[in-house]
C-alpha cells in the first residue's frame, strides 16, 4: 500500500476558530500562472463571512486575555512556528504553484526565512517593555509621577498582495499577534492558499483562542474594503499598489483608524562613473520573480561617460538571463501572476516604445513558452526620465536605463518620482556612494551591494510609497497604542 499523499492546499477559511466554507457555498479556482492549470479551489468568502470574522475578532479582543497575556502570545507563536516548519514542504509547493515564484526564492524570503522570522516576534511578545517609568515631572509646581504604557492597538484588518504572499501574511500576523491584537486577514484572490494553509495550522496546531486569527479568502477584491470602513476595526495594515492605498486611506478616514501602508516603488540603481564594470550587469536582477517586487530597482542610472559600455553589458546580461519554469532551481524569473498582469506589463512596454525609448532586448511574450503568463526579460535604453516607463510602477521584468552627467544630476533623476521606497548606489569609493545615498529620498537604500532587508530592519517608504514601517521594533510598535498615566508625586 502506498503512503498517503501529503496535503496540498487548504480550501477553507478560518473564522472564529473554525475552518469553514463560504456562507454562500461558492468556491473559486486557484490557477497556476506558469501552466494556466487549475490546481484546486478555495472558499469564496462573502460579506456575511467578513462580517462574522470582524465580529469574532472584536469579541476575542474585548473578552479574552489575549491582549494582556504576553506569555500566552509567545507560547502560541512558538507553536505556530513549529507547525509552519512541519508544513514547510507543502507551503513551498503552494507558493511555487499559486504565485509562480521561482523555487530558489522559497529558500529565502518567499518561505524559509519568513517562517524563521516568527521566532523574532515570539521573543518580542514577551520581552518588550510594555510599561516604563518616566522621569518624574511637575505641573504648576506640583510633583508628578509618570508611567508610559504601550497597549495593543485592537482589532487589525490586514490586506495582502500576491507577489510574496506567505511572507507578507506572516509579516502582518507575526507583529500583530505578538503585540496582542486580534486580526482579520484578507489575502489576494490570486494566492489564497498561502493564507488559508496558515489558518489550518492556527486552528489545528496552536492554542490561539477562537477569533484571534480570522482569514477570509475571496475572489472579490473589494471585500477588503470592509476592513477599512468598519468601525469595529481599529487599525488597517495594507501592502499593495499606491492607488489602492489611497482608497484604503479614504475609507479609513471616516473612523480615523491607525493605518500602515507599504505601497509602490520605482527605485533607482545609481551606478557612479568609477564603479566596477560588473555593476552594470546587475541590472538584469530587475527581472527576478518577473519584476514583481515593490523594492526592486527598475530604473538604472548610468554615467554618460560609460553609457555605451553599460548598454552593451546589459544587452549581454539580458540576452543570457534564464527564465521559465519556476520549479527549475536554476530559474530566477517565472511568470507574471495572471493574464491580466501579463497584458498590463506588455501594455507598458508598447507605451515605452511609442514614447521614444529603445527596446534593446525582449519586449513580448516568449514564443517558446506556449503556456503560462510569461513576459520576456525586457531592456529599455535611451529612456526619458519623465516618460511613463520611468515614472510608473510596471511590476514586470522591465528595466529602464537613463543616462546622467554627474552626481548631482543622478540624485535629481533618482528623486524625480512620486515614490521613495528603495534604491542602490555603486561606486569605487564608499564615501562617495554614501554621500549620494544620503541625498536620495527613500526609506531603504543599499550601497555597494549592501542589503538592508531583515526581520529586525524597519522597512517602508517616503512620499507615496507608504506610511509607517514594517519589521523591527518600529514595525512592532505600529500595532501598539501609547498611554501616559500620571500620579501625584511622593
Amino acid at each position: 500500500m502506498s503512503a498517503p499523499s501529503a496535503p496540498f492546499g487548504e480550501p477553507r477559511n478560518l473564522i472564529d476558530g473554525r475552518l469553514v466554507g463560504s456562507s454562500s457555498g461558492a468556491r473559486f479556482d486557484n490557477v497556476n500562472p506558469a501552466t494556466e492549470a487549475v490546481i484546486g479551489v478555495c472558499a469564496d468568502g462573502t460579506k456575511d463571512d467578513m462580517e462574522a470574522a470582524i465580529a469574532a475578532a472584536r469579541r476575542a479582543f474585548d473578552t479574552t486575555s489575549w491582549s494582556t497575556d504576553p506569555a500566552l502570545r509567545q507560547r502560541c507563536l512558538v507553536q505556530l512556528h513549529a507547525a509552519l516548519v512541519e508544513a514547510r514542504e507543502e507551503l513551498r509547493r503552494i507558493v511555487v504553484a499559486e504565485a509562480g515564484s521561482p523555487v530558489l526564492l522559497t529558500y529565502g524570503v518567499q518561505l524559509n526565512s519568513s517562517i524563521d522570522d516568527l521566532r523574532y516576534w515570539a521573543e518580542l511578545a514577551a520581552s518588550y517593555p510594555y510599561e516604563q517609568r518616566m522621569a518624574d515631572g511637575s505641573f504648576m509646581g506640583q510633583p508628578q509621577r509618570r508611567i508610559l504604557r504601550r497597549e495593543a492597538a485592537g482589532v487589525v484588518g490586514a490586506i495582502t498582495p500576491w507577489n510574496f504572499p506567505l511572507y507578507l501574511n506572516l509579516t502582518k500576523l507575526g507583529p500583530a499577534l505578538a503585540a496582542g491584537c486580534t486580526i482579520v486577514l484578507k489575502p489576494a484572490p490570486d494566492t489564497p492558499w498561502s493564507a488559508t494553509a496558515i489558518g489550518r495550522l492556527v486552528a489545528e496546531k496552536t492554542e490561539i483562542p477562537p477569533g484571534v486569527v480570522n482569514i477570509v479568502a475571496s475572489s472579490e477584491h473589494r471585500l477588503g474594503e470592509m476592513l477599512a470602513s468598519d468601525p469595529r476595526i481599529d487599525m488597517v495594515t495594507f501592502t499593495g499598489s499606491t492607488a489602492t492605498g489611497r482608497r484604503v486611506m479614504e475609507l479609513a478616514s471616516a473612523t480615523v483608524k491607525k493605518i500602515f501602508l507599504e505601497l509602490g516603488g520605482k527605485s533607482a540603481s545609481v551606478i557612479l562613473d568609477d564603479a566596477p564594470a560588473p555593476a552594470f550587469a546587475g541590472g538584469v536582477l530587475t527581472c527576478t520573480h518577473g519584476g514583481q517586487g515593490c523594492a526592486i530597482t527598475t530604473r538604472m542610472l548610468v554615467p554618460r561617460s560609460r553609457y555605451e559600455e553599460a548598454v552593451e553589458t546589459l544587452r549581454t546580461a539580458f540576452q543570457g538571463f534564464k527564465y521559465g519554469d519556476p520549479t527549475d532551481p536554476s530559474v530566477l524569473q517565472g511568470p507574471q501572476i495572471s493574464r491580466r498582469q501579463q497584458e498590463r506589463v506588455l501594455g507598458y512596454i508598447e507605451k515605452g516604445k511609442r514614447e521614444g525609448a529603445r527596446c534593446l532586448v525582449g519586449g513580448g511574450r516568449p514564443a517558446q513558452l506556449a503556456k503560462g503568463f510569461y513576459v520576456e526579460p525586457t531592456l529599455f535604453v535611451d529612456v526619458d526620465p519623465d516618460s511613463t516607463i520611468a515614472q510608473e510602477e510596471i511590476f514586470g521584468p522591465v528595466l529602464a536605463v537613463i543616462p546622467f552627467a554627474d552626481d548631482d544630476e543622478a540624485v535629481r533623476i533618482a528623486n524625480n518620482s512620486i515614490y521613495g521606497l528603495s534604491g542602490a548606489v555603486t561606486s569605487a569609493s564608499e564615501e562617495r556612494a554614501l554621500a549620494v545615498a544620503r541625498r536620495i529620498r527613500t526609506g531603504t537604500i543599499g550601497v555597494n551591494g549592501g542589503m538592508w532587508f531583515g526581520v529586525d530592519s524597519p522597512f517602508g517608504g517616503y512620499k507615496q510609497s507608504g506610511l509607517g514601517r514594517e519589521n523591527g521594533q518600529m514595525g512592532f510598535e505600529e500595532y501598539l497604542e501609547t498611554k501616559l498615566i500620571a500620579l501625584p508625586g511622593k
